[in-house]
């Protein structure tokens, strides 16, 4: 197994993109490809005395970042990092590819570099977000803004694959995110999917309302970019207050430091369950080959869950059983 790993795609780049590197090799044996300045990238490993067994480099001078426009990545910055590894990507180099750069740029990348599935006119970025008992991947995360109900049908249909081969949920339930949960409820997209989605080859439960999500209502929450994007930035928001609150209640005075020593188990397992890096990366689904976009200020351990991911995204070969999906769709629509 071999994954391609953007080396300047994050905020912490490439120090901690490096050393998640040399974790994952380590927990996992994968073999890794690293892109981006190589004088730069032994000069880091160097300096931090990371191991570079089972990792080799790709020079590619060029960085897009997030100031830059993602379509840049086709033209004025088609030197970078992240577009060296998508082209590694295509050529058949390697199985998959990790990086934490530009939401816009992988998008664009994955899209026009790698392509589409025969018949997903759409990829969807797919967040998987802890829940009261467990997690619920939301789909889309911002990768589509602007979707018709097919769109939001395969989205549910990918999210159920993944969800049942990555995260080992038998018959993942699939919700529509919508203002109620009644059939008729929502604008023309939402009742043209929830019709297309009642014959899909998924586990349809009709409507869901966002505030029933963090409940653990659905498995897969389906929703056009937009609205999954508020849903994602709001979800990160109330989670970072949260944490702030709890914190703040048990550092005042001696009773609230007395409990935070008395609950500290259960602290450091709800701070676990509520991790992001533990989950590694967002998957693109719809796309060729696997992609997986990692959270922008990943540290070292969410750069390796991220390639633990994407190993296990290329082994189970999800690709290969959302073209099968697809195809039996399309004879549905042709009888």
């Amino acid at each position: 197994m071999k994954i391609i790993v953007d080396g300047f795609g994050g905020d912490n780049a490439p120090l901690a993109v490096l050393q998640g590197c040399e974790l994952a090799v380590r927990e996992y044996g994968v073999d890794l490809i690293v892109t981006g300045d190589e004088e730069i990238l032994k000069k880091t490993a160097r300096e931090h005395n990371i191991s570079l067994e089972r990792i080799v480099f790709h020079h590619a001078p060029g960085v897009i970042g997030m100031e830059d426009e993602p379509t840049a990545l086709l033209k004025e910055k088609s030197d970078c990092s992240m577009a060296a590894a998508f082209n590694l990507l295509k050529g058949g180099a390697g199985d998959a590819f990790v990086s934490g750069g530009s939401t816009g740029a992988i998008v664009i990348g994955a899209n026009f570099i790698v392509k589409r599935i025969k018949g997903i006119k759409r990829a969807g970025l797919a967040t998987v977000i802890p829940t009261i008992n467990g997690c619920y991947m939301l789909m889309d995360a911002g990768a589509t803004l602007d979707c018709k109900p097919e769109t939001l049908t395969h989205f549910g249909m990918m999210g159920s694959i993944y969800m049942n081969k990555i995260i080992g949920i038998q018959n993942p339930r699939v919700g529509l995110v919508n203002v109620g949960t009644e059939d008729t409820k929502g604008g023309e997209l939402q009742q043209g999917a929830f019709a297309m989605m009642q014959t899909a080859p998924m586990n349809f439960i009709g409507n869901i309302e966002a505030r029933d999500i963090p409940a653990g209502v659905a498995d897969v929450a389906v929703a056009d970019g937009f609205t999954g994007n508020v849903i994602l930035k709001l979800t990160e928001g109330l989670g970072s207050m949260f944490s702030k609150k709890i914190k703040g209640m048990f550092m005042e005075g001696l009773g609230g430091k007395l409990s935070a020593v008395m609950m500290m188990g259960k602290i450091r397992d709800f701070k676990k369950s509520m991790d992001y890096t533990e989950y590694g990366g967002a998957p693109l689904l719809g796309v060729m080959k696997p992609v997986i976009k990692a959270h922008g200020s990943s540290n070292p351990k969410a750069f390796k869950n991220a390639i633990r991911q994407a190993r296990d995204f290329a082994e189970r070969n999800l690709i290969g059983e959302i073209e099968a999906v697809v195809q039996q769709m399309k004879n549905a629509s042709e009888e």
